[in-house]
């Protein structure tokens, strides 16, 4: 069964959805539903459901900027509005779909058997990216698969040269000058480096060990290959002393 959320500032346009939705029992849930926009972004933060019928005119925040917002890159969005000007801007934010308010029954079969063929491609990818990563762990003695931008990424040791934390996202600095950001923190990207070739040097930092050219023991610095100079944790320095 599908699993939906509504996102919409009227409580009446919630419940008429849902009435609407009953017709389609057996393929359909609504799990949640929220007029508080940012409480619908905290649930998706923390769930994953198929798809999210969307309201465009909210006060607290409109539509378009709640997409913008959302983390989640695979929950299909369906937006729902009394206003008819929004259709091509909501194709391009990549809504699988558009919903006039007071939502017609035909339509609303259509829009379902849309979620439902993007929840199948959904679960595809889920099933191939498992399969590419596993094949290329680093426990396998493969590549290091980094997802970023809707895609993974296959990289080998020497292509890193360090990564570097930016709060809740984190930095990969490679050899050739390109940067690629995630949104993972530091502290993931430390479980997914191979523990042989790369170090947590600094609460900010992780460097590869092979791509280190001095160490300035007085400063507290290590000079990567690239010429970028990197903090050494006075925590850190000891382990890292042994290391090398």
């Amino acid at each position: 069964m599908l699993q939906a959320v509504i996102v919409d500032d009227e409580e009446k346009a919630i419940q008429g959805l849902k009435w609407e939705l009953t017709n389609f029992s057996n393929e359909i849930e609504v799990v949640a539903s929220f007029t508080d926009p940012y409480d619908g972004l905290d649930f998706l933060e923390k769930n994953s459901p198929d798809c999210v019928f969307l309201d465009i005119e909210m006060p607290a925040m409109d539509g378009f900027q709640f997409i913008q917002k959302l983390q989640n890159e695979f929950v299909a969005i369906v937006i729902t509005t009394a206003y008819n000007q929004y259709a091509i801007k909501a194709l391009k934010n990549e809504a699988i779909d558009y919903l006039l308010k007071p939502v017609d029954t035909d339509d609303l079969k259509q829009t379902i058997s849309k979620i439902r063929k993007h929840r199948s491609r959904r679960l595809n990818a889920e099933k191939l990216e498992r399969l590419l990563v596993s094949r290329n762990s680093p426990a396998s003695g493969k590549k290091i698969t980094l997802n970023t931008d809707g895609k993974l990424v296959f990289l080998e040791n020497e292509d890193i040269l360090f990564a570097e934390s930016d709060g809740n996202y984190s930095t990969i600095f490679l050899t050739d000058g390109q940067k690629m950001v995630l949104t993972k923190k530091l502290k993931e990207i430390n479980e997914i480096l191979p523990e042989d070739a790369f170090f947590r040097i600094h609460n900010s930092y992780i460097v590869n060990l092979n791509k280190i050219k001095e160490f300035l023991k007085t400063d507290g610095y290590v000079i990567l290959e690239s010429n970028h100079k990197i903090p050494v944790s006075r925590t850190k320095k000891s382990d890292f002393l042994d290391l090398i």
